[in-house]
Order: structure tokens, then sequence, then C-alpha cells
């Protein structure tokens, strides 16, 4: 008998390990879960108690042996797609299309690169600018070399993820950088309950944080789908919350802000629960630059365009492609 690892996923979601589970069918279980899922590699090994290496040799050997397959059509579909045409059908100011690259890793980069060339380009001398947070928001701080004298602040609480920062190391990233200084938000994203939440609001180094978010000069967010690997909050949140958000319309996430799919904010459990700039304040914010990818977040998308804030929407290839399919005149 194989000495390979045996593992599958029982109907309530539980990883079982035995001799039961083919070896096949884990490397499909791992490539869904990295390439569909969008889950990282730490996520994926915790969930198979293996290790990530294991993980990176997995989905090579799915590639290989055909299990996985991925298919790259975008030449066809998105060397059409005029940036300055679909801004004026999505009704933004800007749209600027990443490449889509060929896995997870590459497309985030290319995207962090222009997402803090957008930031850059957005401050000037006095300028608050505010910084939500997303892996490729994380990964762009990295590329920021140079802002005027100005302030940052911390759009959403702390939501550590596995295999990437969080938004406070975030902003703190950015305020090493000369004549800048940083409004951090000293608390998590999302807290037990309610009563918590009303507590840290009334702490003076947290009020005063949310409470810059109402003079903001330009934000740069991130924008998730109320669907398991398509928003960190989802992930952190348990079943209850998830279904009562859905079932109350949310289709978009927005630094822990739902919205449905008529851009009009969810009234629920976890709005009450988290510590982050609001949609009102977002729509009273001049300039605001949307960040999202892949075209399982188009739904998502378009809510948050419908809420009324964003001015400039960054997409990859594969996402915009989605938008011109069927744009709203």
């Amino acid at each position: 008998m194989s000495n390979r690892l045996r593992s599958f996923e029982d109907r309530r979601g539980r990883i079982i390990t035995g001799t039961d589970a083919s070896h096949e069918e884990l490397l499909a279980r791992i490539g869904r879960d990295y390439y569909l899922h969008n889950h990282s590699k730490v996520d994926i090994a915790r969930r198979f108690g293996i290790s990530r290496f294991q993980v990176a040799r997995y989905l090579e050997e799915a590639r290989a042996l055909g299990i996985v397959r991925i298919d790259i059509r975008f030449p066809a579909s998105v060397a059409g797609v005029d940036p300055q045409q679909l801004a004026v059908e999505l009704g933004v100011e800007r749209v600027r299309i990443s490449p889509t690259g060929a896995d997870d890793r590459s497309t985030r980069e290319a995207m962090a690169r222009s997402a803090a060339e957008e930031l850059m380009a957005a401050a000037f001398d006095g300028a608050t600018l505010g910084v939500s947070w997303s892996r490729t928001l994380d990964l762009a701080a990295g590329y920021v070399t140079d802002l005027p004298p100005c302030e940052i602040v911390q759009l959403a609480g702390a939501l550590p993820v596995p295999g990437s920062g969080n938004s406070l190391e975030l902003i703190q990233s950015l305020g090493r950088l000369d004549g800048v200084e940083t409004w951090p938000l000293w608390a998590p994203l999302v807290v037990e309950n309610a009563a918590t939440a009303q507590s840290l609001r009334r702490q003076p180094e947290i009020g005063e944080t949310l409470a810059q978010a109402n003079t903001l000069d330009a934000a740069i967010v991130a924008v998730g789908a109320w669907q398991p690997g398509l928003s960190t909050v989802w992930d952190r949140v348990d079943n209850r919350l998830r279904l009562e958000a859905a079932r109350a319309g949310a289709v978009a996430e927005c630094s822990g802000r739902l919205l449905d799919a008529a851009g009009h904010p969810v009234v629920s459990e976890l709005d009450e629960r988290v510590l982050a700039v609001t949609i009102a304040q977002l729509q009273h914010t001049p300039r605001v630059v949307a960040v999202a990818r892949g075209a399982a977040r188009v739904e998502a998308v378009r809510a948050v365009l419908a809420a009324g804030f964003v001015t400039t929407l960054l997409v990859d290839e594969e996402l915009a492609a989605a938008l011109s399919g069927g744009a709203p005149a």
C-alpha cells in the first residue's frame, strides 16, 4: 500500500485522513482550495495537516497530472477592453487594468505596484489619506517609495491573515517614510459583540482615528465578495453571521462593511461589531481608489460602484473582461 498521505473532507467540512481517500482526490481538493477558493498555502497546509512545502509540491503534481488545468484566454477577450470606455460605462472617473498573471501571486504583485502608484499619485503636501487592508494592499505598501508630508489613516482594524500581514503593520510600514504621520487603529476589525465595539470606540486613541475618516482627501480600499474565499472577513466569522448577512442581501464587503447589489449598506449584527471606516464616510471622500481582482468579484464590484464613492477602479484583466461583458450603459 502506498505511504502517501490519505485525506478527504466529509459532508460537514471536516478533514479526515485514512486509506479510503485517493491521492488524486487529495490533489483535487488542494487544487480547488488554492485556485478556486483563493486559500493561501499556509491555510491549506493547516487544513490538511501537512506543510506548506508539501502543498506546493501537490499543486505542481496536480497540474502535471492534468487534475488542475489553467486555461488563459484573456488575449482574445481583454484586448478589446478600453479602460476609458469601461470607465464611462461604469460611471467612474478612471479604470486602470492590471495584467492577470500566471498565478495568484504574480497577479497580486502587478496590482500591488499599480495600487502603490495610485496612492502616491493621490498624495499631496498636507493631505489626509485613508488606507484599508487586503493582501494586495499589504504588498502595495512595499512599493510606496515616496510620499510628501501627509497624514495616513488606518481605515480598518487589524485582521491577521496567516501568511500575510495586517492593517496595523501596513500603516506602520508607511509611517516609516519621511514626513508621514500616521493614525493607527489599535483594535481588531471584528470583535465578539456590539458592546465590545462600542467600548472600544470610546477609547480616545481609537475614536480619534475613526473620526479622521470624516476629513479624508483620498482613500484606497479593497473590494471583497460576500462568499467563501473572496473576503477575509467572511473567513473570520461564524456561519450564523455569514448566513444572516447573505439573507439580508449582502454581496460585497469593503473594509468590513457589507453592501447589497444596489449599493446600500446591509444592516446586520456584523456591522455593529466592525471597527472601520463607514460607507457614509467613504461617500464623503473626494477621491477613492477601489482595488479588486478576479471575475468572481464582478457582482461585488458593481455593488460598490452603485454605492457611489469610487472614483478610480483598479482591476485585473480577468475582472475587466467580466465587467465589460455586461456593464450598464
